[in-house]
Protein backbone atom coordinates (compact mmCIF):
# COMPACT_ATOMS: atom_id res chain seq x y z
CA UNK A 1 0.00 0.00 0.00
CA UNK A 2 1.38 3.58 -0.86
CA UNK A 3 2.18 5.51 2.41
CA UNK A 4 3.08 9.03 0.05
CA UNK A 5 4.10 10.19 -3.18
CA UNK A 6 5.08 7.54 -5.88
CA UNK A 7 8.77 7.27 -5.97
CA UNK A 8 10.61 8.05 -9.09
CA UNK A 9 13.26 5.94 -8.50
CA UNK A 10 10.92 2.97 -9.26
CA UNK A 11 9.31 1.36 -12.56
CA UNK A 12 5.36 1.99 -13.80
CA UNK A 13 3.88 0.40 -11.09
CA UNK A 14 2.52 -2.85 -12.46
CA UNK A 15 -0.75 -2.67 -10.47
CA UNK A 16 -2.45 0.55 -8.62
CA UNK A 17 -6.26 0.85 -7.17
CA UNK A 18 -7.27 3.19 -4.84
CA UNK A 19 -7.50 2.14 -1.42
CA UNK A 20 -11.12 3.28 -1.15
CA UNK A 21 -11.64 1.08 -4.02
CA UNK A 22 -9.46 -1.88 -2.65
CA UNK A 23 -11.46 -2.04 0.90
CA UNK A 24 -15.16 -1.32 -0.48
CA UNK A 25 -15.01 -3.88 -3.08
CA UNK A 26 -13.15 -6.25 -0.14
CA UNK A 27 -16.36 -6.14 2.34
CA UNK A 28 -19.23 -6.02 -0.51
CA UNK A 29 -17.59 -9.72 -1.59
CA UNK A 30 -18.49 -10.97 1.55
CA UNK A 31 -21.94 -9.17 1.49
CA UNK A 32 -22.79 -10.12 -2.02
CA UNK A 33 -22.15 -13.40 -0.98
CA UNK A 34 -24.19 -13.94 2.06
CA UNK A 35 -27.64 -12.34 0.66
CA UNK A 36 -27.17 -14.40 -2.45
CA UNK A 37 -27.21 -17.24 -0.26
CA UNK A 38 -29.79 -16.35 1.76
CA UNK A 39 -31.79 -15.80 -1.23
CA UNK A 40 -31.17 -18.89 -2.77
CA UNK A 41 -31.70 -20.78 -0.01
CA UNK A 42 -35.36 -18.77 0.65
CA UNK A 43 -36.36 -19.55 -3.14
CA UNK A 44 -34.88 -23.37 -3.51
CA UNK A 45 -34.17 -24.73 -0.41
CA UNK A 46 -37.06 -23.17 1.95
CA UNK A 47 -37.79 -25.70 3.28
CA UNK A 48 -34.21 -27.37 4.67
CA UNK A 49 -32.98 -24.07 5.60
CA UNK A 50 -35.45 -23.17 7.58
CA UNK A 51 -36.53 -26.26 9.63
CA UNK A 52 -35.86 -26.48 13.38
CA UNK A 53 -35.40 -29.10 15.95
CA UNK A 54 -38.61 -28.50 17.37
CA UNK A 55 -40.53 -28.12 14.03
CA UNK A 56 -42.18 -24.96 14.77
CA UNK A 57 -42.75 -22.70 11.95
CA UNK A 58 -39.88 -20.67 10.97
CA UNK A 59 -39.34 -18.16 7.81
CA UNK A 60 -35.76 -17.21 7.98
CA UNK A 61 -32.71 -19.43 7.94
CA UNK A 62 -30.04 -19.09 10.15
CA UNK A 63 -26.88 -18.24 8.27
CA UNK A 64 -25.18 -21.56 8.94
CA UNK A 65 -28.06 -23.05 7.55
CA UNK A 66 -27.80 -21.02 4.49
CA UNK A 67 -24.69 -21.87 3.33
CA UNK A 68 -24.81 -25.34 3.68
CA UNK A 69 -26.84 -26.18 1.05
CA UNK A 70 -25.46 -26.72 -2.23
CA UNK A 71 -24.75 -24.26 -4.44
CA UNK A 72 -25.06 -22.04 -1.54
CA UNK A 73 -21.92 -23.69 0.32
CA UNK A 74 -19.61 -22.80 -2.75
CA UNK A 75 -20.79 -19.60 -3.57
CA UNK A 76 -20.17 -18.81 0.13
CA UNK A 77 -16.94 -20.32 0.22
CA UNK A 78 -15.52 -18.60 -3.77
CA UNK A 79 -16.91 -15.30 -1.91
CA UNK A 80 -14.93 -15.74 1.73
CA UNK A 81 -11.74 -16.98 0.14
CA UNK A 82 -11.33 -13.87 -2.31
CA UNK A 83 -12.09 -11.75 0.58
CA UNK A 84 -10.04 -13.42 2.52
CA UNK A 85 -6.39 -12.09 1.29
CA UNK A 86 -7.82 -8.72 1.21
CA UNK A 87 -8.48 -8.85 4.98
CA UNK A 88 -5.48 -9.85 6.36
CA UNK A 89 -3.29 -6.94 4.10
CA UNK A 90 -6.18 -4.57 5.41
CA UNK A 91 -5.46 -5.70 9.07
CA UNK A 92 -1.60 -5.15 8.10
CA UNK A 93 -2.34 -2.00 6.89
CA UNK A 94 -4.35 -0.50 10.53
CA UNK A 95 -1.28 -2.07 12.24
CA UNK A 96 0.99 0.47 10.23
CA UNK A 97 -0.81 3.05 10.62
CA UNK A 98 -1.00 2.93 14.09
CA UNK A 99 2.32 1.96 14.53
CA UNK A 100 2.99 5.43 13.06
CA UNK A 101 0.45 7.40 15.33
CA UNK A 102 1.38 5.87 18.58
CA UNK A 103 5.20 5.48 18.24
CA UNK A 104 5.54 7.26 21.24
CA UNK A 105 2.57 6.57 23.36
CA UNK A 106 3.15 2.24 24.78
CA UNK A 107 -0.17 1.69 26.05
CA UNK A 108 -1.69 2.28 22.58
CA UNK A 109 0.80 0.86 21.02
CA UNK A 110 0.20 -2.61 22.93
CA UNK A 111 -3.56 -2.28 22.02
CA UNK A 112 -2.25 -2.23 18.09
CA UNK A 113 -0.74 -5.38 18.76
CA UNK A 114 -3.69 -7.28 20.33
CA UNK A 115 -6.14 -5.17 17.46
CA UNK A 116 -3.39 -6.89 14.76
CA UNK A 117 -4.12 -10.27 16.70
CA UNK A 118 -7.89 -10.18 17.29
CA UNK A 119 -7.95 -8.89 13.57
CA UNK A 120 -6.17 -11.88 12.09
CA UNK A 121 -8.60 -14.41 14.59
CA UNK A 122 -11.40 -13.19 13.04
CA UNK A 123 -10.68 -13.55 9.55
CA UNK A 124 -9.21 -16.98 10.56
CA UNK A 125 -12.49 -17.71 12.68
CA UNK A 126 -14.48 -16.67 9.70
CA UNK A 127 -12.48 -18.77 6.99
CA UNK A 128 -12.69 -22.05 9.80
CA UNK A 129 -17.07 -21.66 9.92
CA UNK A 130 -16.77 -21.18 6.07
CA UNK A 131 -15.17 -23.99 4.99
CA UNK A 132 -16.60 -26.50 7.77
CA UNK A 133 -20.24 -26.25 7.22
CA UNK A 134 -23.03 -27.14 9.71
CA UNK A 135 -23.84 -30.34 8.18
CA UNK A 136 -20.80 -31.88 7.87
CA UNK A 137 -18.73 -30.90 10.92
CA UNK A 138 -21.56 -28.88 13.70
CA UNK A 139 -19.14 -28.50 16.63
CA UNK A 140 -15.65 -27.26 14.35
CA UNK A 141 -18.34 -24.91 12.68
CA UNK A 142 -20.14 -23.53 15.91
CA UNK A 143 -15.88 -22.87 17.05
CA UNK A 144 -15.37 -21.01 13.90
CA UNK A 145 -18.47 -19.15 14.65
CA UNK A 146 -17.30 -18.33 18.45
CA UNK A 147 -14.14 -17.23 17.83
CA UNK A 148 -15.25 -14.67 14.97
CA UNK A 149 -17.76 -13.09 16.76
CA UNK A 150 -15.23 -12.80 19.69
CA UNK A 151 -12.56 -11.51 17.76
CA UNK A 152 -14.98 -9.22 15.51
CA UNK A 153 -16.45 -7.67 18.82
CA UNK A 154 -12.59 -6.87 21.10
CA UNK A 155 -11.15 -5.94 17.65
CA UNK A 156 -14.15 -3.15 17.43
CA UNK A 157 -13.54 -2.41 20.72
CA UNK A 158 -10.52 -1.73 20.37
CA UNK A 159 -10.23 0.10 17.17
CA UNK A 160 -12.95 2.18 19.19
CA UNK A 161 -10.52 2.69 21.82
CA UNK A 162 -7.78 3.75 19.87
CA UNK A 163 -9.74 5.98 17.16
CA UNK A 164 -10.90 7.59 20.48
CA UNK A 165 -7.27 9.08 20.85
CA UNK A 166 -7.04 9.79 17.38
CA UNK A 167 -9.69 11.67 17.26
CA UNK A 168 -8.69 14.16 20.10
CA UNK A 169 -5.57 14.83 18.20
CA UNK A 170 -6.55 14.97 15.10
CA UNK A 171 -8.40 18.00 12.80
CA UNK A 172 -9.21 15.59 9.61
CA UNK A 173 -12.97 15.62 8.95
CA UNK A 174 -12.68 12.25 7.61
CA UNK A 175 -10.99 11.03 11.00
CA UNK A 176 -13.81 12.44 12.91
CA UNK A 177 -16.29 10.83 10.38
CA UNK A 178 -14.54 7.83 10.72
CA UNK A 179 -14.93 7.12 14.57
CA UNK A 180 -18.72 8.43 14.70
CA UNK A 181 -19.23 5.48 12.72
CA UNK A 182 -17.03 3.08 14.45
CA UNK A 183 -18.35 3.93 17.49
CA UNK A 184 -22.19 3.75 16.25
CA UNK A 185 -21.68 0.16 15.01
CA UNK A 186 -19.74 -1.27 17.54
CA UNK A 187 -22.77 -0.35 20.00
CA UNK A 188 -25.78 -2.02 17.22
CA UNK A 189 -23.59 -4.73 16.88
CA UNK A 190 -23.47 -5.54 20.71
CA UNK A 191 -26.99 -4.91 20.73
CA UNK A 192 -27.76 -7.45 17.50
CA UNK A 193 -25.33 -10.41 19.48
CA UNK A 194 -27.52 -9.68 22.86
CA UNK A 195 -30.92 -9.65 21.20
CA UNK A 196 -29.48 -12.89 18.78
CA UNK A 197 -28.50 -14.69 22.04
CA UNK A 198 -31.66 -14.40 23.79
CA UNK A 199 -34.00 -14.80 20.90
CA UNK A 200 -31.42 -18.07 19.64
CA UNK A 201 -31.51 -19.72 23.66
CA UNK A 202 -35.34 -18.74 24.25
CA UNK A 203 -35.94 -20.73 20.98
CA UNK A 204 -34.33 -23.78 22.19
CA UNK A 205 -35.82 -23.73 25.55
CA UNK A 206 -39.43 -22.95 24.77
CA UNK A 207 -39.82 -23.91 21.17
CA UNK A 208 -41.84 -20.27 20.41
CA UNK A 209 -43.04 -20.42 16.70
CA UNK A 210 -41.29 -17.52 14.73
CA UNK A 211 -38.60 -17.47 17.70
CA UNK A 212 -35.61 -18.66 15.57
CA UNK A 213 -36.66 -16.10 12.74
CA UNK A 214 -35.84 -13.23 14.90
CA UNK A 215 -33.13 -15.08 15.93
CA UNK A 216 -32.34 -15.47 12.30
CA UNK A 217 -33.04 -11.64 10.98
CA UNK A 218 -30.63 -9.99 14.54
CA UNK A 219 -27.95 -12.78 13.37
CA UNK A 220 -27.86 -11.10 9.84
CA UNK A 221 -27.62 -7.85 11.55
CA UNK A 222 -25.13 -8.72 13.71
CA UNK A 223 -22.92 -10.19 10.35
CA UNK A 224 -24.12 -6.40 8.43
CA UNK A 225 -22.87 -4.73 11.26
CA UNK A 226 -19.55 -5.54 10.79
CA UNK A 227 -19.23 -5.59 7.05
CA UNK A 228 -20.30 -1.80 7.74
CA UNK A 229 -17.46 -1.44 10.61
CA UNK A 230 -14.86 -2.58 7.78
CA UNK A 231 -16.37 0.29 5.45
CA UNK A 232 -15.36 2.67 7.25
CA UNK A 233 -11.42 2.10 6.09
CA UNK A 234 -13.14 3.72 3.31
CA UNK A 235 -12.06 7.07 5.46
CA UNK A 236 -8.87 5.71 7.01
CA UNK A 237 -7.39 5.81 3.75
CA UNK A 238 -9.52 7.82 1.06
CA UNK A 239 -5.81 9.43 -0.13
CA UNK A 240 -3.93 5.62 -0.20
CA UNK A 241 -3.26 3.26 -2.86
CA UNK A 242 -2.59 -0.38 -3.16
CA UNK A 243 0.47 -0.70 -5.25
CA UNK A 244 2.09 -3.45 -6.67
CA UNK A 245 5.42 -2.41 -8.18
CA UNK A 246 9.20 -3.64 -8.90
CA UNK A 247 11.93 -2.28 -6.79
CA UNK A 248 15.07 -1.03 -8.11
CA UNK A 249 17.62 -3.79 -6.61
CA UNK A 250 15.82 -6.65 -8.33
CA UNK A 251 16.66 -5.12 -11.40
CA UNK A 252 20.56 -5.18 -10.45
CA UNK A 253 22.45 -7.78 -12.41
Amino acid sequence: MLQGPYGLDRDKPLFRLPFTVFSVATVFLALGGLVSCILISLIYHFEESTATHCEVPNYLPSISASISQTPERYIWRVCIGLHSAPRFLVALAYFNFYRGRFAKRWAEWLLSCLNLAFALGENLGLLLLTYVSSNETYDVHKSGFIVFIACALVHMAITCRLWQVIKKYSFSPEEKTSYLWKKWLFGFSIASCLFAAYFYKRHNNYCDPGVYTIFAFFEYLVVLSNIAFHITAYWDFGSKEVMVATPPEDKRF
